[in-house]
Formats: structure tokens, C-alpha cells, sequence
């Protein structure tokens, strides 16, 4: 099994100006290279709170021929720099948040105010300055969340549906991209184990032996959100379908020889991931690499979709992570690491 491709359709971004909200993290810069790799845009921004990480991120890209990247201290609680951040802008890619489940569960005012009000003012700014297309980044744990990450991506998600019922004769869209776990972000779990190994520790923690979780990688991601960017009507939620793999198959792909030890789930953790719920089906569309769950608005119609290799899924299906069709051996894991390692 090799890893899919979602590089079609491919939309054009040559003289596109495109804004990255928190454009400095793990997404943002694998983003930002396979832009400026694959195309000629006018302009791409980057719009983060961390001077240092943009230093780094400005100096990663000198190496480059004088690229288009622009550079904004910002914060997306901040709506009037979000909309001088986003003039003269075409598309956006929303990709700040606060991430961490434990972290969220111990903050919750910290993360209400940058996961929900940060996405109100993105779509604020963007209507005001019109930019054409905005793409927003969600998490397999927005999907009948049981913590506050998951609640507070499920508003975001929410609010940029809604949003397009806002914009009225003007043309700005706005829709979700939703996946699992990403091998090689910042922070993920394949970043923990490859530590712990390197420094000799003589067991894995594992939380709970069941535990299984979609996974994707960097480029994956990028691919995904570019293509959906091009396929986007207004008000979708796009979900790639993508495999699944046990925690404790994980961690014995990376250290067949190192002991696992169970730590139990932390606080907020669910034992699988869902990303179409059953309640979703009922909306929901099946494409080769992808599925779509359409949303409720007065303009929308489904026959684009459903004309392009497209089918409804059945009443009762979901798409979790424990009952998935698609599982990672061996080989395709050694895919994912090469891609990691790059």
C-alpha cells in the first residue's frame, strides 16, 4: 500500500496573494515551501504572533532568490491587524490555533479566545477586504468532541460554514478541511518516540493498548488543502481519506525492541478519532480520494458533486478510526517516516 496522492485538482496560484494565519508552525512552512516550490505567486504572508519563529522561518527561506514572503506580527484575537494583514489578499489558509488537548483542558479562556473568537474575526476580516477564498484547518477531534480543543475547533468549523451566509452578493467563500494526526508536525507523538529512542529510554509510554488514530503526513496535508481549495463552492467540510493505525503498532514500527509501558489516557483523549459522524452521513458525499459533507445553506445544490464521481454515503455510515477500511503496514509506515525524515 503506498501513500495517496491529492494533488488534483490543481488550482493555479500564480500571481495569488495568499495569507497564512499562523503560518510559522509545522503546516505553515511545508505549506509555504510547496507554494513558492510549485508556483509564482504575487505574494505570500505570513501571519503569526512569534518574532522569533519568523526570524527563523525568514532566515530558512534566504536561501531562496528573493521569494514573495512577507512577513506579520499578528495575532488572530486582533481583528484590525488581521484585516490590514489580509489587503489585497485572495486566499486564505487558517492554520492558527491552539492545539494541545491538556493545554486547552488547563486554558480554556486562552483557548475560546484564539479557536473561536480568533475564527469569528478571521471571517470578519476577510469580508471586509474581500478576499475570494478561505480555507480553514479543523481536527478529527471536532467531531463529537468530548474536550475543549475538539469543542472549540467544532465552533470554528461552525462559524465558517455559517459564514458564507454572510457574505451575500459579495464572492468570498469560506470552507473546513478536516484530518487525523499529522506525522511529522511539531510536538506529534512520532517526534516524542524518535526523542526518547535517541536518548536510550528503555520503554514507550502507550496510553491505552486500543487506541488507534487517522494519520497523515505534512506534504499530505498541503496537498489536501490545496486541492480542496480548488474544489471549494462555499460551506463544505472536505475529510481525505486517509489510513488508520494502533498507538501500540506505532510504537513498535518505531522500536521493535523497546518495551511499552501504559500510562493511561490523559485528560480529554478519546480511544478513536471520528471524522464523518453518523449524524453527518445524511449530507455526506463519496469521492475516490475524499469525502465532503455538504453543507445546509439556502444556495447550496448538490449536483456538482454528485455529477463528478461522487456518491452519497449510506444513512448509518461513519468514518472512525477503529472501524476504518484502510490500515498502515509496514511498508506504507516506512513511506510516512521516509517523508518524516525529509
Amino acid at each position: 500500500m503506498t501513500l495517496r496522492n491529492f494533488q488534483n485538482p490543481v488550482i493555479d496560484l500564480n500571481d495569488k496573494s495568499i495569507l497564512v494565519t499562523g503560518g510559522t508552525g509545522s503546516f505553515g512552512k511545508q505549506f509555504v515551501n510547496t507554494v513558492l516550490d510549485r508556483y509564482t505567486p504575487r505574494k505570500v504572508i505570513i501571519f503569526s504572533r512569534d518574532e522569533l519563529k519568523q526570524s527563523e522561518m525568514m532566515e530558512a527561506l534566504s536561501t531562496r532568490d528573493a521569494p514573495p514572503v512577507r512577513f506579520f506580527i499578528g495575532d488572530v484575537r486582533d481583528v484590525e491587524r488581521l484585516e490590514m494583514a489580509m489587503r489585497d489578499v485572495d486566499f486564505v489558509i487558517h492554520a492558527a490555533a491552539l492545539k494541545q488537548v491538556p493545554a486547552a483542558e488547563y486554558n480554556p479562556f486562552e483557548c475560546i479566545r484564539t479557536n473561536v473568537h480568533g475564527a469569528e474575526n478571521v471571517v470578519r476580516a476577510a469580508l471586509r477586504t474581500g478576499v475570494e477564498k478561505v480555507i480553514a484547518l479543523s481536527t478529527d477531534k471536532a467531531a463529537n468532541p468530548i474536550n475543549l480543543y475538539g469543542a472549540s475547533k467544532l465552533a470554528s468549523d461552525k462559524i465558517f460554514v455559517a459564514a458564507n451566509n454572510l457574505s451575500g452578493t459579495q464572492n468570498t467563500r469560506f470552507s473546513v478541511v478536516r484530518y487525523g494526526n499529522v506525522i511529522g508536525s511539531r510536538g506529534s507523538v512520532v517526534d516524542l518516540y524518535r526523542k526518547l529512542i535517541n536518548e536510550g529510554a528503555s520503554s514507550l509510554p502507550i496510553t491505552d493498548p486500543r487506541m488507534t488514530r487517522f494519520w497523515v503526513t505534512l506534504q499530505q496535508g498541503v496537498d489536501f488543502v490545496l486541492s480542496s481549495l480548488n474544489l471549494m463552492r462555499g460551506g463544505e467540510i472536505f475529510v481525505p481519506k486517509i489510513p488508520s493505525l494502533k498507538m501500540v503498532d506505532l510504537a513498535r514500527f518505531m522500536a521493535p525492541d523497546i518495551q511499552q509501558k501504559i500510562v493511561g489516557i490523559r485528560p480529554g483523549e478519546k480511544l478513536h478519532e471520528v471524522m464523518v459522524t453518523a449524524d453527518d452521513a445524511r449530507s455526506t458525499v463519496s469521492l475516490s480520494d475524499r469525502f465532503i459533507i455538504e453543507p445546509s445553506l439556502t444556495f447550496w445544490t448538490h449536483e456538482s458533486y454528485r455529477s463528478a464521481d461522487a456518491s452519497p454515503v449510506d444513512d448509518e455510515f461513519s468514518y472512525a478510526s477503529d472501524t476504518n477500511d484502510e490500515w498502515i503496514d509496514d511498508e506504507m509506515f516506512a513511506d510516512y517516516l521516509r517523508e518524516f525524515s525529509s
